[in-house]
């Protein structure tokens, strides 16, 4: 990598970031919006004397899946756009190397992840009255994290896309099969035996594991540092293997 490639390249994204307004929209609010939503959905639902409200059980959990979401979304199609507009095969003529360009992805979306995470728990803690016994600095961290495991999924399934469309359908093959599998409809344990096995080969099971970590003990475990660098190994592996399919154009 050349550092003045790369930080030119996440200069340029920021700054294209920054004029894209509705993207920022989605970025920062969307999140929050959608947890406003759960907060609603669940109001009015029972909660048994002395355990946590169904709103705390599911909103630690979805502070880590949302920003995934939109963050995968986002990166796939920005990306896409890149190639199809031509601008991709015009930088690989420069000296910016492949990942010079994902890694000035990564780290413009790391910034437009950290203002994401921490508007949506503003929100969550702040005005929807979300309860956990650890740091709501360390949920920020998780999150931030899962965004950036978006950005480089978002990144690897540009890859194979050929346009903005097809970019999109990627969503229900990488996305739906982790928010299934990664206990939040049901704890990983009670999973049959090879749904279990295959939950622990997906990266968002280790986010939603390190949450649910955040949320019942009041200072940081390890296992929570374990889940939180499992995360962070798959967003490099997902970068790597991002810039070695990367392709200047669409044919």
């Amino acid at each position: 990598m050349n550092a003045s490639a790369y930080a030119a390249t996440t200069i340029r994204i920021l700054k294209q970031l920054r004029a894209d307004h509705r993207t920022v929209a989605m970025i920062v609010v969307v999140p929050a919006v959608l947890m406003t939503l759960l907060y609603f959905i669940y109001q009015d639902y029972p909660t048994l004397p002395g355990q946590p409200s169904l709103f705390d059980r599911v909103g630690i959990s979805m502070l880590g899946i949302l920003p995934f979401i939109v963050m995968f979304l986002i990166t796939a199609i920005a990306m896409q756009r890149e190639r199809t507009s031509g601008t991709l095969e015009r930088l690989m003529t420069t000296p910016v190397s492949k990942l010079d360009l994902l890694g000035g992805y990564g780290s413009a979306f790391s910034v437009a992840a950290a203002v994401q995470a921490a508007f949506a728990c503003a929100v969550s803690f702040g005005l929807l009255g979300l309860q956990i016994k650890g740091g709501i600095s360390l949920v920020i961290l998780v999150a931030m994290v899962d965004a950036v495991l978006g950005v480089a999924l978002g990144l690897l399934a540009s890859a194979f896309a050929r346009t903005e469309f097809q970019a999109v359908q990627f969503m229900p093959l990488v996305v739906a099969p982790q928010i299934f599998l990664c206990g939040l409809l049901v704890p990983r344990s009670q999973l049959p035996g090879w749904l279990e096995a295959i939950s622990n080969f997906m990266p968002l099971s280790y986010a939603v594991d390190a949450l649910n970590e955040v949320s019942v003990h009041t200072t940081a475990t390890g296992l929570m540092w374990r889940d939180l660098m499992v995360v962070a190994a798959f967003a490099v592996v997902a970068l790597c293997l991002g810039a070695a399919t990367l392709r200047r154009r669409t044919p």
